[in-house]
């Protein structure tokens, strides 16, 4: 395969995040961008295997920030892009059963209003087996409600933003793996791959969960990792509505939502924090998730798992569980966005479109400095009230 031997910005990953940069670089003039991803096709990465939720019931504003402004996107995403998000906002349910959740849910959406986004309110225990009958009412003290979250689908975003980076003059290989960074002297000046050095004006790690690893073959010390997390579907079922919110719990993660006729069951915490290269499948998860799932909504619970939709993705994990933007401190040219810990669908039109304003010399539309990559070096992590 011929590859170009330039672009004026070279992008790795054409996920989401690849994506909404080449596009949002494209709007402001920057025709000349060339993405390459290893994968054969879209949707093989992290994108395509992303449940598709969105919320701005953040615990610390730069997040929130970040939410409320993707959400404007989002709601301008048919006409300023084509395509369509299928952003559905039927809320996102949080359920406390301790005290402790309470005062975490209180302290996270003093955060939230005080950085724009005054829709989540505090709902009674009453009201959260209205927003979600299904659920059993025992041990229920409380919850908050936010009507403006809910899905989205990161394909339909993740090729809406392609496709139109495509028509204005983007150019997308794929199939290629990019195995490290071309220099001169200090700064980056494009990338090594399988077809030879290809010279690029900025380049841009949009790897996903494997950028720490890309990052570190080119010398550069990204701390980001991969990490598994796993789905469990049902069978199709009209057990519980398409419209019912997610309905997550705060005690221990577990959360649920329908998606295309199925019933999702996710539980985070028993594969934790292991990092795996590769999105490989635990079948003992299953039955832990779904003890609660009996617990909680046994109704729905009765529904059979249907093993071939169950499946498993990555996160790209940052020590805070922030995102990681802008020029990278120990390599000039190398631009980052990466690291958003299972936040990064639902960014990806805000980190983007900030980045891409990073890289031709403009402000960002948004205050995004608390995502800059130096903050770790300088002791400056972000630290939220604990709900995440």
């Amino acid at each position: 395969m011929s590859l170009p031997r330039s672009a004026e910005v070279v992008i790795v990953g054409a996920g989401v995040m690849g994506a909404s940069v080449a596009w949002h670089l494209a709007r402001r003039g920057v025709r000349d961008v060339l993405l390459l991803d290893r994968a054969p096709g879209p949707g093989a990465g992290s994108t395509g295997r992303a449940t598709g939720g969105f919320r701005v019931q953040y615990d610390t504003a730069a997040n929130v920030r970040l939410s409320v402004r993707s959400r404007e996107r989002l709601l301008a995403f048919p006409d300023e892009v084509g395509g369509d998000p299928e952003y559905q906002p039927f809320g996102y349910l949080f359920v406390a059963r301790r005290e402790e959740d309470l005062v975490l849910l209180r302290q996270a959406q003093a955060v939230q209003h005080g950085a724009g986004a005054p829709w989540p309110r505090e709902v009674s225990a009453a009201e959260v087996c209205e927003l979600n009958p299904a659920l059993v009412p025992d041990r229920i003290i409380g919850g908050v409600f936010s009507p403006v979250d809910g899905f989205i689908r990161p394909m339909g975003i993740a090729r809406g933003y392609l496709e139109a980076a495509v028509r204005l003059g983007a150019r997308v290989e794929w199939g290629v793996a990019v195995t490290g960074l071309a220099r001169e002297g200090e700064r980056v000046a494009g990338v090594v791959a399988a077809g030879g050095a290809i010279a690029g004006g900025a380049v841009v790690n949009a790897a996903g969960p494997w950028a720490g690893r890309f990052a570190a073959q080119a010398g550069v010390d990204l701390p980001v990792r991969p990490v598994r997390r796993q789905v469990a579907a049902t069978v199709p079922t009209d057990a519980l509505p398409a419209s019912m919110p997610m309905t997550a719990y705060v005690e221990d993660g577990f959360h649920t939502r329908v998606r295309d006729g199925r019933i999702l069951w996710l539980w985070p915490h028993d594969v934790g924090e292991e990092e795996s290269d590769e999105p490989t499948w635990r079948e003992d998860w299953v039955p832990k998730v779904m003890e609660r799932a009996r617990a909680r909504l046994p109704a729905a619970a009765r529904v059979p798992i249907d093993p071939v939709a169950c499946h498993c993705g990555l996160y790209e994990m940052s020590p805070d569980r922030h995102a990681i933007l802008g020029e990278a401190p120990d390599a000039p040219g190398l631009f980052l966005i990466n690291g958003s810990s299972g936040h990064g669908v639902m960014h990806s039109p805000a980190l983007g479109e900030a980045l891409a304003a990073m890289i031709v010399g403009e402000p960002p539309p948004l205050d995004v400095s608390a995502f800059r990559p130096s903050r770790f070096a300088e002791g400056k992590p972000n630290v939220g009230t604990g709900l995440l």
